[in-house]
């Protein structure tokens, strides 16, 4: 009876439980109808334990940094150097859109703060200089899920944490693949510039303002490079760069640009402080919903299930990336992957598969997830920004989708793509 507790899940959800409660509920009930009342109390004690560990420290702290640098204006900075860069283009503030999320990645790590801060400032921007809303949307929507892939990432260190990874090796793993996407979701803009009468391009910034812009950004700019740097010099582990990523923003934001206000720092943490404790308790109600995992075998089971299908590497490969975009259909990218992981991941190491080059796999695909209905979490975000039907927007985003499916292959089939960053610092062999 305790293999249903998948099905029952996904009935919860169909009714409209949060996530954290299905994850809770389905595996409670179960153990209930099948009296092991004893098993429900260690479920619900596991829920805590999943949360007491010091490398998920680095979630709250990596939040906390990227809402320092959005409230201290250092998004407008990105932005205005984006813009003297590569504004020039035709559909230049499409472009300028992507590599914003490009380089905003690098502070915050997360999708739903890329699209809350890029989307507010140049959803109605790109809107007066004659995109429709719907494209801006859907480029915004399609850009911000970049954040996840380039380090620092949140589901990264999740998944390090979950599978016993190196973050590093993630985080230099996952720098190609997300650059990858930012390059494919430019070569879309080029491609639709006559379909959806993109503006024509902006005058081309003199060197001079080119030099501005690069200055003001500077400062910003560094926080992936300290944060990278520290941890492959071994000079802090990837928890203690996350605290040095928040001094880092505190000091830029009160004393370099001095846009940081003390007073502001209440509702900074406040904020920083409720998007934590939704991931945490998302991680917690996951690791208990694992336990539940474990004792109905249900991982032996799904194994066998697989390694039936075929015994070739690469069919596998495209039958789980299938399944993972289903999966992101309805499940955020942190519970799926701490649900998926231990049971998919062994499977493939065995088969051959690099462990770092599979969970990159699995981070990515989860994380373009998060643009496809009906649970996209992105699509919803997207929706309170720019008051266009998430339906509306989920059409205006297919073409990004298909080229980030796209990627999704490309690293999926050539490792090198994946693996050659982490192996030159040494993590893989």
């Amino acid at each position: 009876m305790l293999s249903l507790f998948l099905p029952l899940f996904m009935i919860l959800l169909l009714l409209g439980f949060p996530i954290v409660f299905g994850l809770i509920a389905a595996p409670a009930i179960l153990l209930w109808l099948n009296g092991q009342e004893r098993d429900i109390v260690l479920l619900y004690r596991n829920v805590y334990n999943g949360m007491d560990s010091f490398p998920l420290m680095a979630i709250p702290f990596f939040m906390l940094a990227g809402e320092l640098m959005n409230r201290a204006g250092i998004t407008m900075r990105l932005v205005e150097f984006a813009q003297a860069v590569i504004g020039h283009l035709r559909g230049g503030l499409a472009h300028v859109n992507i590599l914003s999320s490009m380089l905003f990645a690098g502070l915050s790590g997360s999708a739903v703060a890329d699209v809350s801060a890029l989307g507010s400032m140049l959803i109605p921007a790109m809107e007066k200089q004659g995109y429709s809303r719907k494209f801006a949307t859907a480029v915004t929507a399609a850009s911000s899920i970049i954040g996840p892939i380039i380090p620092p990432s949140g589901i990264m260190i999740i998944y390090a944490y979950v599978m016993g990874e190196s973050v590093a090796a993630l985080f230099l793993a996952g720098i190609v693949p997300g650059v990858l996407i930012g390059l494919s979701l430019m070569a879309i803009v080029y491609l639709l510039a006559d379909r959806e009468n993109l503006p024509a391009a902006t005058t081309r910034a003199t060197w001079s303002e080119r030099g501005r812009a690069s200055l003001n950004a500077f400062w910003p700019l560094m926080t992936p490079v300290i944060i990278m740097g520290g941890i492959l010099g071994g000079i802090f582990t990837p928890t203690e760069a996350s605290a040095v990523a928040v001094g880092y923003a505190i000091f830029i934001g009160l004393f370099v640009l001095r846009s940081l206000k003390v007073g502001d720092m209440p509702r900074i943490l406040m904020r920083a402080a409720m998007t934590s404790a939704v991931v945490l308790l998302l991680v917690g109600a996951a690791m208990a919903f694992k336990t539940v995992a474990s004792l109905s075998h249900t991982p032996e089971l799904l194994a066998s299930i697989i390694l039936s299908l075929s015994e070739n590497p690469l069919v596998l490969l495209l039958l789980i990336n299938l399944l993972l975009f289903v999966v992101g259909m309805f499940l955020d990218a942190g519970p799926a992957i701490i649900i998926l992981g231990p049971i998919l991941g062994p499977i493939f190491t065995q088969m051959g598969v690099d462990s770092v080059h599979f969970a990159i796999i699995m981070a990515v695909n989860l994380t373009v997830g998060l643009l496809t209905p009906p649970m996209g979490l992105v699509l919803f975000v997207s929706s309170s920004v720019s008051g266009l039907k998430v339906e509306t927007i989920a059409k205006a985003t297919l073409p990004f989708l298909a080229a980030e499916i796209v990627v999704i292959f490309l690293i999926t089939y050539f490792p090198a793509l994946t693996l050659t960053l982490p192996r030159l610092a040494g993590f893989v062999d």
